[in-house]
């Protein structure tokens, strides 16, 4: 592969619950916050979600991860501003506690009337909330690159469950505690076209797979590849690798982390390929074990080494990955973002800090109060570092 190296820039988007503090429970209130935002000087430009409960945040293009840690603080802080004006608060989780996903209030459009006549029932269900995470490629003004994003997703793949794990926030659905980490991610895989993407050849193949999609109606009116809802895709409009496996995490320093890593990921199986060398791309059958283990474990568990055929304890293998990256993180210059795994390591996951509370307060025994106090860690833990 010669030059151009892709940009590397980055990108995140966030999906936020609206919650009403008194009842702990979700708020239907997008219109209203919409409304708010426009009339702002610096607008946010929020963006609805499926369910009325849900706002989303996109970040302008990034050249580092301290422009991430900027716009992650500039973005929470403009919509938990927004939210508190109106005695309301933001929570960052992928699931709510307890709210039920037949009590949510439908947003209104096209976008959401089609999903909703083509998905049902299932549709009606997805009350969860993801982070999405943008890796620059440049590849409109260099075509050339497209080639290397898709041999980029191949490898990447075997890493993903890995950042699942770190990101775990959704052990709770309505109301009950799952025994999981992600349920979220349970959830979402109800769809077509989600979880580990399959390997590519070429781009051209890549292209082809999302022509005949599109002719044969998998895509419904859209004209794009919006619908393919895997865990890594090609952006049907950015020039981006996005990443779309991870929980969205509660603190914006686990947030920062994530996308760090995403990053460095990329960056380190880019600097392999330009040494004619690369990752093996592993099977799907292989990288969906690992991802089930880090949906019901999270970071307690073992993931598989499948090189060594066996299975290693995830503090282990995070101790390995981050040896793997060191050589390009100086470079990015993400260092102490990407060394916090070992903060999250110690401390947990959000979805961890969620089920100790829940315990602590007396879990299935005393249910009502217990999981309140989870939701008011959460709406805590949200603002922390703005």
């Amino acid at each position: 592969m010669s030059q151009p190296m892709p940009p590397l820039t980055l990108g995140v988007e966030e999906e936020y619950q609206i919650v009403d503090p008194k009842t702990r429970n979700l708020h239907a209130y997008i219109s209203e916050l919409i409304a708010q935002d426009e009339e702002n000087e610096t607008k946010v430009n929020l963006k609805p979600e499926f369910m009325q409960s849900q706002v989303e945040v996109g970040s302008h293009p990034c050249r580092n991860i301290k422009e991430v840690r900027q716009e992650l603080v500039r973005l929470r802080g403009s919509v938990c501003d927004m939210a508190a004006k109106n005695d309301l608060a933001i929570v960052a989780a992928s699931t709510h506690p307890f709210a039920k996903w037949n009590e949510q209030a439908i947003t209104e459009g096209n976008r959401y009337k089609e999903l909703l006549d083509d998905m049902q029932g299932v549709a009606r269900s997805l009350l969860i909330f993801g982070m999405h995470v943008h890796v620059g490629f440049g590849h409109k003004e260099h075509p050339e690159l497209r080639e290397l994003m898709i041999e980029i997703m191949n490898q990447s793949r075997y890493f993903i469950p890995h950042l699942l794990a770190l990101s775990t926030s959704s052990p709770f659905w309505q109301g009950q505690y799952t025994g999981l980490r992600s349920y979220r991610s349970v959830v979402f895989e109800q769809l077509p076209r989600t979880g580990i993407p399959p390997t590519f050849d070429s781009w051209s193949e890549y292209h082809n797979y999302e022509k005949m999609m599109l002719r044969v109606g998998s895509f419904g009116k859209g004209t794009t590849s919006a619908k393919i809802w895997w865990d890594i895709r090609p952006h049907p409009i950015f020039d981006t690798l996005e990443f779309r496996i991870s929980d969205i995490c509660t603190r914006i320093d686990e947030a920062v982390c994530i996308t760090a890593l995403f990053q460095a990921i990329v960056a380190k199986l880019v600097k392999l390929r330009l040494n004619n060398m690369s990752w093996r791309p592993y099977r799907n059958i292989h990288i969906t074990e690992n991802k089930w283990r880090a949906v019901r474990y999270g970071i307690n568990g073992h993931l598989i080494d499948f090189g060594r055929q066996e299975e290693i304890p995830f503090h282990f293998l995070m101790n390995e990955l981050l040896e793997f990256l060191d050589d390009v993180v100086d470079d990015l210059g993400s260092r102490q973002e990407v060394e916090y795994v070992h903060t999250i390591l110690k401390g947990g996951t959000s979805a961890d800090r969620q089920v100790a509370t829940y315990k602590a307060h007396g879990g299935e025994g005393n249910q009502e109060e217990a999981i309140q106090a989870v939701v008011d860690q959460l709406i805590e833990e949200t603002k922390e570092g703005l």
